[in-house]
């Protein structure tokens, strides 16, 4: 574990532009990770759209959001697997990010349709997934999805990987883009 270097969402959203007034979708959003640096980032005139499964996760980001007097993060349950499951509008959103939680859903494909739809025709994908790698912590292996069987998913989606990141010593990263 020398050297270990987790995901550090900061770290992340400083490489990927992210402008003032920008509206960004989180899927399966959790507790907020990346959900509350996104929303400092692109400001009061931008938008966060956190989206989860879980309803604990959402009650998580509401008091949190009103405990710091964050007002540009909207929290809602979700089910993302449903043709139009987040219930945002078509290309409605700037950046669609996706942090470890493709590999918990067994219906990827509604899930990258949906993503697809609520992006803008200029709006790009931040996709994080666990390397198949063993580590000690994390998802078992059979449930992780390789970067290989990824970049399958991404093509068989129309989906065109931009560029690689570096996410952390157990995880890859993909910025995708709707193909034309």
């Amino acid at each position: 574990m020398y050297g270990a270097r987790f995901i550090n969402p900061e770290i992340i959203i400083d490489q990927l532009g992210f402008e003032n007034g920008m509206k960004v979708a989180n899927f399966g959003c959790g507790t907020g990770y990346f959900a509350f640096p996104i929303a400092k980032k692109i400001g009061p005139d931008g938008m966060v759209w956190a989206l989860d499964v879980l309803p604990q996760k959402i009650e998580v980001i509401e008091s949190q959001a009103k405990l710091l007097g964050v007002t540009n993060i909207i929290a809602k349950r979700v089910n993302l697997e449903k043709e139009k499951g987040s219930g945002l509008p078509k290309e409605s959103a700037d950046w669609a990010i996706l942090v470890n939680m493709l590999f918990q859903n067994n219906n990827k494909d509604a899930i990258l349709a949906e993503t697809k739809r609520v992006l803008k025709k200029t709006g790009n994908i931040l996709l994080i997934e666990w390397d198949v790698r063993d580590a000690l912590f994390g998802p078992k292996k059979d449930i992780k999805i390789s970067k290989k069987e990824m970049l399958e998913i991404a093509r068989k989606n129309n989906l065109e990987v931009l560029k690689e990141i570096e996410a952390s010593n157990f995880h890859y990263g993909l910025i995708l883009k709707k193909q034309r």
